[in-house]
């Protein structure tokens, strides 16, 4: 058998500390830059949005529903509260995903590798 020998815990423990002391303060910083609003809230407003139109929109049989959405009930909706969290995350987006999910166009996130 073969002993293998690490750093001395004498070198490894502090800075084992320092590494997790750093972690934490790189994770409170975060944190305390996004709030409730994760950095991709823009895109999750848009898909939430373009999710829920293209529901609408799928289960819509005579297309009045969908007409309504693309001549401004989206942004109706969305002020009335009815996209939920994600629209909180960037109003505009959810609107704008909206749109794109009633008129049938595919997502804007749709093939991007990120």
């Amino acid at each position: 058998m073969h002993r293998h020998e690490g750093p001395p815990a004498r070198k490894f423990a502090p800075l084992a500390t320092a590494a997790a002391l750093l972690a934490a303060a790189v994770a409170w910083g975060l944190v305390d830059h996004y709030a409730d609003r994760p950095p991709w809230g823009t895109d999750i407003a848009y898909e939430g949005g373009y999710v829920q139109a293209a529901r609408i929109r799928g289960f819509d049989v005579n297309g009045s529903r969908t007409r309504a959405l693309l001549s401004g009930e989206c942004a109706l909706m969305e002020r009335q509260g009815l996209g939920g969290a994600r629209a909180a995350h960037d109003p505009a987006a959810w609107v704008a995903g909206c749109l794109d999910g009633a008129a049938g166009r595919p997502s804007r996130n749709q093939g991007i590798v990120r």
